[in-house]
């Protein structure tokens, strides 16, 4: 069985720790086969709710009829509740852009940069909680952090609407920050629990179409609520949008605490379907959502800044949120600087939402039955993207240019799957629970960076044209191509060293296996490949 080389107290320099690896990588072929021989039988044990132990030989103690029922009720209980909250989510963060245009920044007396400090207060928490909120998920049960912290936000939404002045609004769009930040990493470690890596992407897609799929449906009551102040002046509309949406999210938030969390949590599932639901996911070599909860490894942290890759995640993150942080902050008023009423603004952007979740569809449905696409995928949605935010730059905004640079802006749809899919990739290719939650933490944390540096990028004073936000699209192909090489240099530099391991792919499997429930990373893994 492969040890681990580094005591979890004792912290090895980087550049130790990478020659380290460096020799191991060379030994696989002759070290895994002893190990592999006298482990592959040996059988994991899952301690499941109730003090009931569940042994899992492997995957096929199971048929796959039997799989894909399980897998059809988890997706039922799961994917319509997230693709909810997930939306819920996104409306709330965002719902600033569409109070602006019906009077929150006259009502409370916002002047100058005031109201792009609203986005970047509320990221500038986001980021401050971001590790402290991922080590908690690790820590105690995923389901109820994630539901307390929604119950909290959604408080916050509903105060929202009694704000009077710059520093109540600040305030409260801090907190808001602080409490929303868990739930794009913990989802998606949800996802990682449930599902295999070649499911993580369609599952993944499926709850974050909710920023178009569910804005749909809050366009409509917004509108409706809009058309309010339309009847009355003495209405302020914006007001009542946040206790619609400050209600619906602690409504959820509710509904959370009963149904949302790991298979080891839940308690729609029968004991049988806890264990069906861990074997399930055996062949992510990742463990089950129990595997290093109790145990934080350094060597581990150490791991990550020698990892390319980690790096390479950050800064996908960085240059997405970039042009993502200008449109969140600024959609609306973006849309309304080409000619459009405030109404007109919140009608036309469904057709943009609806295909919005086309497309995140279709990438999914492509990921799922063809698998290694993702950051082709990644690279390729930057290309419309940019060729929108350049037309929004250089077309001058006259009447008849209006519907032109309304094209342009829904050009820029695709870009934000590079962000998203690149959240896949770290259930997908990130065995080891410590580093797991490193890497998520400063993606996250980079995603906050990327989104305040938009927020102050756009500027009001820049309306129409936003030239200054026109950045970072040729950097992320790049940064994406190099991410690609690197995995695949890696998958057969392993393939490589067991040409002439003496073992069956069947008894590699089991070995990887074991290596996930021992939380051993991918660096320690030889037998795990990555998800390109």
């Amino acid at each position: 069985m492969m040890q681990n080389r580094f005591h979890p107290v004792t912290v090895p320099s980087p550049w130790l720790f990478w020659s380290r690896f460096r020799m191991s990588e060379e030994k696989n072929a002759s070290s895994v086969k002893n190990s592999a021989d006298k482990s592959h039988h040996l059988i994991p044990e899952f301690p499941l709710q109730g003090g009931e132990n569940a042994l899992v030989v492997d995957d096929k103690e199971y048929t796959e009829e039997q799989y894909n029922q399980l897998k059809r009720k988890i997706d039922w209980h799961l994917l319509p509740l997230m693709w909810v909250c997930y939306g819920i989510q996104q409306a709330d963060k965002t719902a600033v852009g569409t109070m602006a245009t019906f009077g929150l920044r006259e009502d409370t007396g916002l002047v100058g940069q005031q109201y792009s400090w609203l986005t970047t207060v509320f990221y500038i928490t986001y980021m401050c909680f971001e590790f402290p909120s991922n080590f908690l998920l690790q820590r105690w049960r995923m389901g109820k952090v994630l539901s307390i912290y929604m119950l909290c936000w959604g408080v916050v939404v509903l105060c929202t609407g009694f704000a009077q002045n710059f520093t109540q609004l600040i305030a409260l769009r801090a907190l808001q920050g602080l409490f929303e930040c868990c739930i794009s990493p913990g989802f998606i470690l949800v996802v990682g629990s449930w599902y295999t890596r070649r499911e993580h992407a369609s599952r993944t897609l499926a709850f974050q179409s909710a920023n178009a799929g569910f804005g749909i449906i809050c366009d409509l009551v917004l509108y409706g609520i809009g058309t309010l102040e339309y009847q009355d002046r003495s209405r302020q509309a914006w007001r009542y949008m946040s206790y619609f949406l400050g209600s619906l999210t602690v409504l959820f938030g509710l509904l959370c605490l009963r149904y949302l969390g790991t298979p080891s949590e839940v308690s729609w599932l029968t004991p049988q379907e806890k264990r069906m639901a861990n074997a399930r996911i055996l062949t992510n070599q990742s463990g089950h959502d129990k595997t290093g909860t109790k145990e934080w490894k350094w060597y581990q942290v150490w791991e990550c800044l020698v990892d390319p890759c980690f790096w390479f995640a950050g800064i996908n993150a960085f240059l997405t949120s970039v042009p993502n942080g200008g449109l969140s902050t600024f959609g609306s008023i973006i849309t309304t600087s080409f000619g459009f009423t405030s109404l007109e603004v919140i009608l036309y952007t469904i057709p943009r939402s609806v295909t919005f979740v086309i497309i995140f569809a279709i990438v999914g449905i492509i990921n799922t039955k063809w698998g290694n696409l993702r950051l082709y995928s990644m690279a390729a949605a930057t290309i419309p993207g940019f060729i929108g935010f350049m037309g929004m730059s250089l077309i001058e905004t006259r009447e008849d240019t209006k519907w032109t640079k309304w094209g342009m802006y829904f050009m820029t749809i695709p870009f934000i799957l590079s962000l998203f899919l690149a959240w896949t990739l770290i259930p997908s290719n990130l065995p080891g629970r410590t580093k797991r939650t490193v890497t998520s933490s400063f993606t996250f944390v980079m995603y906050c960076v990327g989104n305040m540096v938009g927020s102050q990028i756009f500027r009001s004073k820049d309306a129409p044209k936003y030239t200054r936000g026109v950045i970072g699209f040729v950097l992320l192909v790049l940064d994406d191509a190099a991410w690609r090489i690197i995995y695949v240099l890696r998958n057969r530099r392993r393939d490589k060293a067991q040409l002439n391991d003496g073992l069956t792919p069947e008894e590699r499997e089991a070995q990887g296996r074991l290596n996930g429930e021992k939380d051993l990373t991918d660096f320690e893994n030889p037998h795990f490949r990555y998800t390109l």
